[in-house]
């Protein structure tokens, strides 16, 4: 396992979000996508998988948005701020839509109780990346 902080640390590349900061987003955003990943494959096995189609979709596009998200804040280097608002701002978007759709359906899936609670905390972060983006 990767202790995220560690290896911020370990870099010595300065952000001006900090490595904890930045540190428990990437953990956050990593945990999100597995958890829509899985979620949308959880549904397509599902008998009525035509009627979750906007939720397999959401889910589907989180993943991609997160995973990108992802990538750059790990790489971050506090030279494009522009490009970090705008990406976390898409991923917080993309969270936000997977978490709707996937809460009406916790009720009845697991994997939808379990993706919505990702997204959230997802979300959570992202504003937590924006505030101190913008401070």
């Amino acid at each position: 396992m990767i202790h995220t902080r560690e290896l911020f640390d370990s870099v010595t590349t300065e952000s001006n979000l900090g490595n904890e900061t930045l540190a428990a987003a990437v953990d956050v955003l990593a945990e999100c996508e597995t958890a829509v990943t899985a979620c949308a494959t959880g549904m397509l096995a599902q008998k009525d998988a035509d009627t979750l189609r906007e939720a397999i979709d959401r889910d589907l596009d989180c993943a991609d948005v997160v995973a990108a998200t992802r990538r750059i804040l790990t790489r971050h280097n506090g030279h494009d701020p522009a490009l970090i608002t705008a990406q976390v701002e898409a991923c917080l978007i993309a969270c936000r839509r997977s978490h709707d759709v996937c809460i009406g359906h916790a009720q009845h899936h697991e994997h939808c109780r379990i993706c919505a609670d990702a997204t959230a905390r997802a979300a959570d972060s992202c504003r937590h990346i924006l505030d101190a983006a913008r401070s």
